[in-house]
């Protein structure tokens, strides 16, 4: 199998990799540690929205409430690849320890703040702690387990997401109605310090890949430049701003020449902030590629599916959610049947191979008929598109790891759930514009709100938006499934525990 170039191209003398072997107990202790780490960041993700309205009233600023998810988004999002590559060079428990360590402060400023910027300013924090938990979470797993063992493994990540989507829903709304508000923050900090307790010692023994390497400060700075002016341009455009407007113009071209600077300089620098050894990696990208539509749809399906059963299929606001039942519990079961499959068949791509084509012909049944169908047969086939998008996850995450040598484990799976993020960020907003332009309010930066608000009782005019977002939904799930099919199907690497990958 052909490996990776490891060596660091400014010729610095790499120290031997310390060869630990971890027994199955350790292994197990500081599997379920990060596991805890990465629901403490998967909740605070849904926990919060349900507590927006009453976070509105105390603070009496609902202009600006939307802000509370946009920071930690945006910070979030653009800190991921940073963690990575902080952890291949100073090692995965010296970071984890200082992203929950951030979280945690995050946290406490947020239960604290008695204003809506200080509540925003300590949300961007909490985002730079909890952007990084979920990708080192899965490094560390990849770090202790075999890869023909993980894929396993990944199935537990996909019912830790569903767990947390179910708490957060319950307990935001719960502490919204019957306690304070900011009781969904103080709640992390038990649940930070059980992850540090859980972690800090059997951290320790964790295998040792990392390499003296300098940090590209520059095209890091450049990537999540890159990366913020994005994100404002698709938070912005058709809500505070029409997408037309000269102020998303310039964000989008600002956009542009920062992700142009930022390939410069990747292409051009000794050792650059992504590696090009990773990227150029077919198996690396086409991973990272199906992942990112794969998540997009996802993502964006999550956000607009309550809004198609309000708008289109008549439901109340208080059970739009339910929709999201099958569409989320599709995706853990999808996640199971992969990862489990992965670690016994040869060829681990054809489970979501079919899956995708199966999830794309539903979404397109959607797209050919937004209205009409039964309830229950809508609710089956947004099923069909969650098993479909959680069969692909376990599968491009272990290929991609597969592939990378220890020492770049972390940069590689952290741009991997960087470009996931990204996908979503696209779609969500790409989404919006559709259903926005459809009912005729793009024009004058119109927002959902308001647009639910017009459609009144009859939602049947904006059949047609939707059909268009399913359709859009069901192309995304075509390139997944392009891009998978097109990934080398290389052998998984069997290791006992705590060995590294050579």
């Amino acid at each position: 199998m052909a490996r990776i170039d490891s060596d660091s191209a400014s010729g610095a003398a790499a120290p031997a990799t310390e060869r630990r072997r971890l027994d199955p107990a350790t292994a197990r202790t500081i599997v379920f540690g990060v596991m805890l780490a990465m629901f403490l960041s998967a909740l605070d993700q849904t926990i919060v929205a349900t507590a927006l309205p009453a976070i509105g009233r105390e603070l009496h600023d609902f202009e600006n409430l939307s802000w509370v998810i946009t920071a930690y988004l945006i910070t979030a999002t653009a800190v991921t690849p940073l963690y990575g590559k902080l952890s291949d060079i100073h090692g995965r428990r010296t970071v984890l320890l200082a992203g929950i360590g951030m979280f945690m402060a995050g946290s406490v400023a947020c239960a604290l703040a008695q204003t809506m910027p200080a509540l925003i300013f300590a949300r961007a924090v909490q985002g730079l702690g909890g952007g990084g938990l979920i990708a080192l979470a899965q490094t560390i797993v990849a770090d202790v387990i075999s890869p023909k063992e993980r894929s396993a493994y990944q199935a537990h990540f996909g019912v830790v997401f569903a767990g947390a989507n179910v708490v957060g829903a319950v307990a935001g709304g719960y502490c919204a109605e019957h306690a304070h508000w900011s009781l969904i923050f103080w709640v992390n900090v038990p649940l930070g310090m059980a992850a540090l307790a859980m972690t800090y010692r059997s951290l320790a023994k964790l295998p040792q890949h990392q390499r003296r390497h300098r940090l590209d400060l520059i095209g890091a700075a450049l990537m999540t430049a890159a990366t913020v002016t994005l994100l404002l341009a698709l938070t912005w455009g058709g809500t505070r701003y029409p997408w037309t407007s000269p102020t998303i113009a310039a964000l989008i071209a600002a956009a542009a020449v920062l992700w142009t600077l930022f390939a410069l300089r990747i292409a051009t620098t000794l050792e650059p902030f992504l590696p090009l050894s990773v990227l150029g990696n077919p198996v690396v990208r086409n991973a990272t590629l199906a992942a990112f539509f794969g998540m997009g749809s996802m993502i964006g399906l999550a956000v607009y599916v309550p809004v198609y059963l309000q708008l289109v299929m008549g439901m109340g606001a208080g059970r739009s959610g339910l929709g999201l039942i099958p569409l989320v519990g599709g995706s853990v079961l999808g996640a199971t049947i992969s990862g489990r499959a992965m670690a016994h068949v040869a060829h681990y791509k054809r489970i979501p191979l079919v899956s995708l084509a199966c999830g794309t012909l539903v979404l397109a049944v959607l797209a050919v008929f937004p209205t009409g169908l039964p309830l229950t047969l809508v609710f089956a086939l947004l099923g069909v598109a969650g098993v479909a998008i959680g069969c692909l996850f376990p599968v491009t995450t272990v290929a991609m790891q597969n592939v990378v040598h220890p020492h770049q484990l972390g940069t590689a799976t952290a741009a991997m759930n960087f470009f996931r993020q990204l996908g979503g960020a696209l779609l969500v907003a790409g989404f919006g514009a559709i259903l926005l332009s459809g009912a005729g309010l793009a024009g004058a930066g119109g927002r959902v709100t308001d647009l639910i608000a017009r459609a009144g009782a009859d939602g049947s005019i904006l059949a047609g938006p939707f059909r268009w977002i399913f359709a859009a939904a069901a192309l995304a799930l075509g390139a997944s499934f392009v891009f998978l099919w097109t990934m080398e199907e290389r052998p998984l690497r069997e290791r006992p525990f705590g060995e590294p990958l050579d």
